[in-house]
């Protein structure tokens, strides 16, 4: 039997969104014991945050917990960061500099220049750095990526890539903990670029196998009084020659969730919606348009692996973050053992979380030279 890996986290205390989905994640394929936590800037609530879920030693502060958990012999060997983003550079460097991997949701950092300091650390430790964009996890994602690899689109012309959401359309309560960190710039750095426009960059990227060359950027705020983006528009140039647009709003009234990727070859398209995700439509120049299922007939080696139940049953959110969890198992045990992962799998690391830095700072510039082409 494979050993559990000892995990530790830092944030997703009382009335935290994230931190419960990393550990629910962790668990689904029992790859993982969560035995620490620095759950809270404040102690007492760190203290009530880890009785309230059973975790055994309980720090209320992220740098004794790195330091005590590489002083124990049964000390943790991997820590989960949920905290605010002004917060993953200095947490993922503590625990870094103690000898002990990281897992960090994204966006990586605040702002690109802490962005650049953490990849250097990271080159520079044998520990390893995972960044949780946890669509990729999905079993179509992975069917997707196989097929665009496989040339069955031919040479990739678009790629639009859209994450739509209504719930800070107006202005929310003060006490509405996950949108005060979200809208305060401090915290935050970038708005609906850095929450929900870097996975759609990363996906759009994953899938089509090229990076974003160049954006011409529309950002801002439509909320009167917000200080921070709540839409971008976002034309691309992609390495490979293809061409696409990005739109992410989290104020588009009537969207729940909608993050959507379509990709056009000069042979064939393809269209995912993660609302529902365990359908990949696949149309072939002059064909019908073909529905693949998650685990059902026509469904990839790559997808089938990744999946969880039989065609048929709903797969989706906590199972994407759960093969996000299951893979950086596989890489920490790889990393400690002198092994190697298998080709199939896929661990978001340093570099992806730079790349989605360096397109938020790309929008950001192009969009205060008025819509300027900008490179990455």
């Amino acid at each position: 039997m494979t050993p559990r890996i000892r995990l530790g986290m830092v944030g997703g205390g009382q009335g935290a969104f994230i931190g419960a989905v990393h550990r629910i994640a962790a668990r689904i394929d029992d790859r993982f014991d969560l035995v620490a936590g620095a759950l809270s800037s404040d102690p007492a609530r760190a203290r009530a945050s880890a009785d309230e879920i059973g975790l055994p030693r309980s720090y209320g502060a992220y740098i004794e917990m790195a330091e005590a958990e590489a002083a124990r012999e049964d000390g943790i060997q991997a820590v989960a960061i949920v905290t605010p983003n002004n917060l993953h550079a200095p947490v993922a460097e503590a625990f870094l500099r103690a000898g002990i991997h990281v897992i960090c949701d994204k966006p990586l950092t605040a702002t690109l220049d802490e962005a650049y300091v953490l990849a250097e650390l990271v080159r520079q430790n044998d520990s390893l750095f995972v960044l949780t964009h946890n669509y990729t996890g999905y079993p179509m994602i992975r069917q997707a990526r196989a097929m665009v690899a496989a040339g069955e689109l031919g040479t990739l012309r678009l790629i639009n890539a859209e994450y739509l959401q209504d719930w800070l359309a107006e202005t929310p309560a003060p006490d509405q903990k996950q949108a005060a960190w979200r809208l305060d710039p401090e915290q935050a750095g970038a708005g609906a670029l850095g929450d929900i426009g870097t996975h759609a960059h990363n996906l759009a990227c994953f899938v089509a196998g090229q990076s974003v060359a160049q954006v011409a950027a529309d950002v801002g705020s439509l909320v009167s009084g917000r200080i921070i983006d709540d839409n971008v528009h976002a034309t691309l140039r992609f390495s490979g020659g293809a061409r696409g647009t990005l739109w992410a709003s989290q104020v588009a009234i009537g969207h729940e969730n909608g993050l959507s990727l379509r990709i056009y070859g000069d042979k064939a398209g393809l269209r995912w919606h993660q609302e529902e995700p365990n359908k990949l439509w696949f149309t072939r120049l002059g064909q019908p348009p073909q529905l693949l299922t998650r685990s059902g007939s026509g469904a990839a080696d790559v997808a089938n692996r990744v999946s969880r139940v039989p065609a048929g049953h709903p797969e989706g959110y906590l199972e994407g973050f759960a093969t996000i969890y299951s893979e950086a198992a596989d890489a920490i045990l790889a990393t400690e053992t002198g092994g190697t992962l298998p080709a199939d799998h896929h661990v978001n690391g340093i570099e992806e979380g730079v790349a989605g830095m360096r397109f938020i700072a790309a929008c950001l510039k192009s969009s205060k030279a008025d819509g300027l082409w900008t490179a990455l």
